[in-house]
C-alpha cells in the first residue's frame, strides 16, 4: 500500500493529521538534516499503521516535503 505524506520539518510541536486513509500531513520537531525528519516520519507512520518501522519504506521524496511511503498490506 502506498501512502502520500506532506511533511513540515523543524516544527515546534509534532502533529499527525489524516486527510484521507492514504494522505497525511505530518509536522515533526526534527530538522530536515542528516535524514532526521525522514526517520521520525517513518516512525510515526509505522505507529499509525501498527507495523514495525523497518517495514515502512520511503519510495520517493527523500529531499522533498512531499513523500510517498510503502507500507505492507
Amino acid at each position: 500500500m502506498y501512502v502520500k505524506v506532506r511533511v513540515l520539518a523543524g516544527a515546534k510541536a509534532e502533529r499527525f493529521e489524516a486527510e484521507s486513509k492514504d494522505h497525511f500531513k505530518i509536522a515533526v520537531k526534527e530538522p530536515a538534516k542528516q535524514n532526521l525528519a525522514n526517520r521520525r516520519v517513518i516512525e510515526l507512520v509505522a505507529m499509525h499503521f501498527k507495523v514495525p518501522p523497518n517495514q515502512v519504506r520511503l519510495i520517493s521524496g527523500h529531499h522533498s516535503p512531499s513523500k510517498i511511503l510503502s507500507i505492507p498490506n
